[in-house]
């Protein structure tokens, strides 16, 4: 069921009218939200709710086992590790099995032996390594006796699947979310209000923004060798403002949503693109996996309060593993690699933390040195981002061989000049909101206080008129629901 989908406009009202109508029995609410999560989910494939609900079961368990503190240190690591491997075994089976024969396959082959790995052919459950990453946060910060763990199985089944951020996050942790499922809560309507217009944000970015980006970055990428290099260099722009606008879409949908639940997920986006640095974009692009990695991943290994050298090594494991969640191809890796590259001299000349503000606070322009550093920040984002489209590693050798030539500095010519002048003036808008919000938590949450009644509710209409008239006829799903 997707968020831009009639299905889900006709479910989310019923589920929000069954939810409210129960709110002054905490128990039914939160078995309102467990079952809606279900059937939500089901609507992908039903077979793979055992899946969540096995992850449900052993992480919950676990955490009542480490309750216990007659447990010595050993036993208390044996029962992390038994959650690490059951999590991270079935996230490893259905996402990475056929990466791993294919590849000792080849390199059996490289070395003159024969090697037949048995492959089947595996469904890729939506949202795994979503609601895998956020369930061992739990037994994680349990076992660090960070978070005390909860016996309320009803409570965390509907923290585990809360279907807002069930598919592709934010990937919540315990410490935030599951508190609010065992508390109280009140109908707010200037909550519920915010939640709309975060909602209607995020439709914008993704029906206007992405999907119409999508179609002409599609068309480029399908054959690079058709077209110059300049032509090139605008599909991997327009890539980088699908992938900004279909992700964090998503996450305003997302958010928005649960604020109509009276939950408050954190923040996945802050105006990544308006970034200084490589350091700035990766604290502003995927919040939830960014800081997720940072503790569970890079602090532990030491993180920058080590050697050089184990410095160095701590960012390369970061930046790989994380290549390699979002899927089994060396492009992602690539990907992932390409990004430690870029961030590492920031971290050895110990920048990496100089621009922690919004830039531009307070101002309107930003000044010749801040766009300078914005737009070559962009356009490093933009290189590494051809790697996470392509197909393969061949696919963007390719791309890259053509993009780089003398072409590079003639007018971009695509088949269709209307469809790619409407979607550069619909950027253009989108850039300009962006930039005049980028000071809150999403674009246009502070509407209401810059436009009366009249005036914001013209700007409404003109948003849902937009999407009615410039959203293409074919449905691109999410792109973060293939990861």
């Amino acid at each position: 069921m997707l968020f831009n989908s009639l299905e889900f406009a006709f479910f989310l009202p019923i589920v929000f009218c069954l939810y409210w109508l129960c709110n002054k029995n905490l128990k039914l609410q939160n078995g309102v939200l467990l079952l809606s999560s279900y059937y939500f989910y089901s609507c992908w494939d039903w077979r793979f709710l055992s899946l969540i609900i096995l992850s449900t079961i052993v992480d919950y368990c676990i955490g009542l086992g480490l309750k216990n503190e007659s447990h010595s240190i050993s036993i208390r690591k044996l029962l992390l590790w038994i959650s690490i491997g059951v999590n991270i075994g079935l996230l490893g089976f259905f996402k990475y099995y056929s990466f791993f024969i294919e590849q000792f396959t080849a390199a059996f082959t490289l070395f003159g032996t024969s090697f037949e790995g048995s492959t089947i052919s595996i469904i890729l459950p939506v949202g795994i390594s979503f609601y895998t990453f956020q369930t061992l946060s739990y037994t994680i910060d349990v076992c660090r006796k960070k978070i005390e763990p909860t016996t309320n199985v009803l409570a965390f089944s509907a923290f585990v699947s809360f279907f807002p951020q069930l598919v592709a996050g934010p990937i919540e942790r315990a410490s935030n979310l599951l508190p609010q499922f065992i508390k109280k809560k009140q109908f707010d309507y200037t909550s519920a209000v915010d939640g709309m217009r975060q909602i209607l944000w995020g439709l914008f970015k993704k029906m206007i923004i992405a999907d119409n980006c999508a179609e002409i970055a599609n068309t480029i990428f399908y054959s690079p060798a058709d077209y110059s290099a300049s032509t090139l260099v605008l599909g991997a722009v327009f890539f980088a403002f699908q992938i900004y606008g279909d992700f964090s879409g998503y996450s305003d949908i997302a958010i928005g949503t649960a604020r109509l639940f009276g939950f408050n997920l954190m923040k996945n986006f802050s105006f990544p693109y308006f970034s200084r640095d490589i350091a700035e974009f990766w604290r502003r692009w995927h919040i939830s996996l960014s800081t997720w990695f940072r503790d569970y991943v890079y602090i532990p290994l030491g993180g920058s309060k080590t050697s050089k050298a184990k410095q160095i090594r701590n960012v390369f494991i970061v930046f790989l593993v994380s290549g390699f969640w979002h899927g089994a191809n060396w492009t992602f890796i690539i990907w992932g690699a390409l990004n430690a590259l870029f961030f590492l001299p920031l971290l050895l000349s110990k920048q990496n933390r100089t621009h922690l503000d919004t830039v531009a606070q307070g101002k309107l322009f930003p000044s010749m040195r801040e766009l300078a550093a914005m737009t070559s920040t962009f356009l490093l984002t933009a290189i590494a981002w051809v790697f996470f489209r392509a197909e393969s590693m061949s696919h963007a050798a390719e791309y890259f061989q053509y993009m780089f030539d003398w072409s590079l500095f003639t007018m971009p010519v695509l088949i269709s000049k209307v469809s790619i002048s409407t979607t550069l003036i619909l950027l253009l808008i989108f850039v300009l909101i962006e930039w005049l919000g980028r000071e809150n938590e999403y674009a246009i949450e502070n509407i209401e206080r810059l436009l009366n009644r009249f005036l914001r509710w013209c700007f409404y209409a003109i948003v849902i008129a937009a999407i009615i008239v410039f959203t293409p006829t074919e449905q691109n799903p999410f792109i973060y629901f293939q990861f």
